[in-house]
């Protein structure tokens, strides 16, 4: 643990049914004209038209950009961001998952701060002026961005997911409405639910993780456990979207202020060089990764399992490990988490880009927190080892 640890936070977080309602608000405390970025999907749900209604009823004028329709990248943060100039806009309102959340911080920070966002990576350019305020509003329950100071934006120069991390790109507010995840379709459900899996436990399992965020990681692997399977086969259910809701809130606190680890640094390039949704290349890379982790981090192991499983109690630690692997596998099996050769990845295309794939995983810098860190050729070795990985069988990386 740090000798001195610290928590960054959205200003103000606005949880539970209904929520939604307080955007008018909330938005003309901090300006006059907003931007909404979203995508068409949630457009044709009635979402967009119901957040404008808000901020209608307050006197609030708006502009929307709608273009966000894949993993966000350069061109939609460029888009955007000319659009919000155009219109002279002093508030961002993001409306979706975590594309529209991840472009819109984009956005917030290049308009007072300048540059091209893929400056920003890596830190070499730091943003120093307030970004414009930011209202984070998620439609599924997975990424955590409505709470996190991470935006992940594919640069399509040079085919890399940058992964940039300041407290910049933090949105001021936070609004979690259960009931906009209803529409979540399963697959979509399946992928996201995981990817708040996989912040939870590599937040746990991170070397740079202190009380604070352990709290709140065992919390979203207790809910998550608890209520994705009921999520994914029931949408409908109400309670089961609000506790996945809460979940991935508490898991993007807890790897924002922790790190991720191995799996979300493999999972970027895979994204980028691929085109795999996020969620779901995290998911086809978590059971192979806490295999290859599984020995430097027997005791957080062990203490997820007994957190799902209590009545476990009195079990070795290597044997609750292994429970804990073997749950994340059922897991994944039961939502129908493919791998990479299910998916549609080419082998031989893999083995032409899999060594730059693992140089980038490496030069994210979030293998370095993982409990093992890995050498470029052990990342390779586990690019294969997942590429036809079989969830019901017991591995050995």
């Amino acid at each position: 643990m740090n000798a001195i640890s610290s928590v960054y936070m959205p200003r103000a977080i606005f949880y539970g049914r209904e929520s939604l309602k307080t955007v008018g608000k909330e938005t003309k405390r901090r300006g006059t004209h907003a931007l909404i970025i979203s995508d068409q999907i949630m457009d044709n749900l009635g979402y967009v038209s119901e957040c404008v209604r808000y901020l209608e009823e307050v006197g609030i004028s708006y502009t929307t950009y709608l273009g966000v329709n894949t993993e966000p990248t350069n061109e939609h943060v460029e888009q955007s961001l000319e659009l919000s100039k155009e219109n002279n806009c002093d508030v961002v309102i993001a409306l979706g998952g975590g594309s529209c959340i991840d472009t819109a911080k984009a956005v917030a920070v290049l308009m007072t701060n300048g540059g091209d966002i893929s400056e920003y990576m890596g830190n070499n350019r730091i943003a120093t002026e307030m970004p414009l305020p930011l209202i984070a509003i998620p439609t599924t329950a997975g990424t955590g961005s409505e709470a996190t100071d991470v935006t992940v934006i594919t640069n399509t120069k040079n085919d890399v997911k940058m992964m940039i991390k300041q407290t910049a790109f933090l949105p001021e507010v936070a609004i979690v409405d259960p009931l906009l995840t209803v529409s979540s379709p399963k697959n979509v459900t399946a992928a996201t639910g995981v990817d708040a899996l996989c912040h939870a436990v590599e937040a746990f399992i991170s070397r740079r993780a202190h009380p604070f965020t352990d709290h709140l990681a065992l919390s979203a692997i207790k809910l998550i456990f608890e209520n994705i399977r009921q999520a994914y086969n029931i949408g409908e259910d109400i309670v089961a979207r609000e506790n996945m809701a809460l979940a991935a809130l508490q898991a993007g606190v807890a790897f924002s202020n922790a790190s991720v680890c191995l799996v979300h640094g493999m999972s970027r390039p895979m994204g980028a060089m691929f085109h795999v949704p996020h969620g779901v290349s995290n998911a086809m890379l978590l059971p192979a990764v806490l295999e290859f982790s599984k020995d430097e981090c027997i005791d957080q192991l062990a203490e997820m399992a007994l957190t799902i499983k209590p009545e476990l109690k009195g079990a070795s630690k290597e044997d609750l490990a292994d429970t804990f692997v073997r749950d994340v596998k059922q897991l994944c099996l039961e939502l129908n988490i493919p791998n990479m050769k299910q998916w549609g990845i080419d082998q031989p295309t893999l083995e032409k880009v899999v060594h730059k794939m693992a140089q980038d995983a490496v030069a994210s810098g979030s293998p370095a927190n993982n409990p093992k860190v890995p050498e470029e050729h052990e990342i390779i070795e586990l690019y294969y080892a997942c590429y036809d990985y079989n969830m019901k069988e017991e591995q050995n990386i």
